[in-house]
């Protein structure tokens, strides 16, 4: 493993710092989760993704990641003030929990398709209600936060780092008032730039909790900032998320969280970019997107044949996690391919003849891929760069099928178990439950019965065509 220290891009900086857990050796990681009124589409799929190699790739350097996850099942609002589960859940005549269950499962089995690890806790909104009001009682008594016609609002102009407010987005205040956007009504606010914390429930609202304050719900931003507190601490390591939830949803968390605990929550706020369709923004809202099941069944107009999601994973993995990346037919045929290549160049390596003496110089080379491999991982999650220099392996396996080079077992096995932890235990690609297709095994076998044949290795050569004999396939030999 490189001996090299661990660089993660920083949204709060603006620039790759120096990765150090606050504990000892445990991590504790957020990742703003979806919002379950539908299915996630494949935009909502790459933040995930992305999140779980980090989350992979921490646990195999050695730390102890505590992996919270949230589940928003209430308090999302559309710009019209109308929560988009209850929305959901009449067009539907479900009961807003039903709605937010049936989504739920839906994300769970999906994100099961593309091999991601489950969190440590999966919290939810709803299930922390009596959390949020406490937090809300303590802005409130802070003078932080006050009362309007049964609703609460975060009071942006008392907040003693004002200055910050927007930093992590970018945005000053001015622009933060110019962009504002009212949930109900401006009327209830002090100032246009306050957010909510608690909302009053209108005759018509679904889903509602008594509170101090009347019947409501809580605020969007207000979830996250208890569900982290309870089970991260004041403060923890990274904070993760869509980078289309920089503004609002991030900004608000931290003036929440400065003015609640005095602390800044994490050390790290990491944003995964924007997965485009037609290079615009892929969005349940517009209707421009593509859920996966789609692409995995070949039920979209505008791709001509089904996808395995191991293909879609490694398609992702290609572009950085912080790269707006568009999906076409092309891009995914592309990565088709690329992912049957790798799949080539393991089965080759796991083919080679061996010798019995050890290679030191071999394994000093493959010693050097490996640190060029973590060095790219150690760069804030390069898994495009990891990905070329798993190619780059292909000339060291080149060298030893045309015996440039010898290899013992000792070397080979040590090759091939670097290359399942790369490609399965830390990008999570799944290479050793994919089928291999015989005409590729075929005609890597051939290859390898030609080579031996040319460097009158008629041993193997008479070996590899008896055991393809055995299998039905008889070889003439014209020479």
């Amino acid at each position: 493993m490189s001996q090299k220290n661990l660089y993660i891009y920083n949204s709060l900086t603006s620039s790759k710092e120096e990765f150090k857990s606050l504990r000892n050796n445990s991590v504790g990681m957020y990742v703003c989760g979806p919002t379950v009124y539908s299915d996630v589409h494949l935009g909502n799929c790459r933040t995930f993704i992305s999140f779980d190699v980090i989350y992979r790739y921490l646990k195999h350097l050695g730390y102890n990641v505590r992996y919270v996850r949230n589940i928003t099942d209430v308090g999302h609002l559309e710009d019209t003030g109308e929560d988009k589960i209850s929305k959901k859940a009449k067009v539907e005549q479900l009961e807003p929990m039903e709605i937010a269950q049936k989504y739920t499962n839906s994300f769970r089995e999906i994100l099961k398709k593309f091999n991601v690890l489950d969190p440590s806790i999966e919290p939810t909104a709803s299930g922390h209600i009596t959390e949020q009001i406490s937090i809300i009682e303590d802005l409130i008594h802070k003078n932080l936060a006050y009362v309007s016609n049964g609703s609460v609002y975060f009071d942006i102009s008392n907040y003693n780092d004002i200055d910050s407010y927007g930093k992590l987005s970018g945005r000053g205040l001015d622009d933060i008032k110019s962009n504002s956007r009212d949930l109900i009504s401006q009327d209830d606010k002090k100032n246009e730039f306050d957010f909510a914390l608690w909302k009053k429930a209108e005759k018509n609202h679904l889903m509602r909790w008594n509170s101090p304050w009347g019947e409501g719900f809580p605020g969007w931003h207000l979830e996250c900032t208890a569900m982290s507190k309870k089970y991260l601490g004041d403060e923890f390591d990274i904070h993760g998320g869509g980078i289309d939830l920089k503004f609002p949803h991030h900004d608000c968390e931290i003036a929440q969280c400065v003015g609640h605990t005095g602390k800044q929550p994490a050390k790290f706020w990491m944003h995964a970019n924007m997965l485009t369709l037609n290079n615009k923004k892929m969005s349940k809202s517009t209707g421009n997107n593509i859920l996966p099941n789609e692409l995995f069944s070949g039920n979209n107009e505008q791709f001509s044949k089904p996808y395995d999601p191991n293909i879609v994973r490694f398609f992702f993995l290609q572009a950085n996690y912080r790269s707006e990346l568009d999906i076409s037919e092309s891009a995914i045929q592309a990565s088709e391919k690329g992912f049957n290549r790798l799949i080539e160049i393991i089965n080759r390596l796991s083919l080679v003849k061996t010798v019995k003496t050890k290679n030191d110089k071999l394994l000093d080379t493959i010693k050097k891929w490996e640190n060029n491999c973590y060095d790219c991982l150690n760069d804030d999650f390069n898994t495009p760069m990891l990905l070329a220099e798993i190619f780059n392996s292909n000339k060291i396996i080149n060298d030893i099928e045309n015996d440039v080079t010898k290899i013992s077992q000792v070397e080979k096995d040590y090759f091939i178990n670097l290359f399942d932890i790369f490609l399965n235990k830390i990008l999570g690609l799944n290479f050793k439950k994919d089928k291999i297709n015989n005409d590729s095994v075929l005609e890597i076998l051939l290859k390898l019965r030609d080579n031996a044949r040319k460097h009158k290795d008629f041993k193997l050569s008479d070996s590899i065509r008896d055991e393809l004999a055995k299998i039905g396939i008889n070889l003439n030999d014209k020479d």
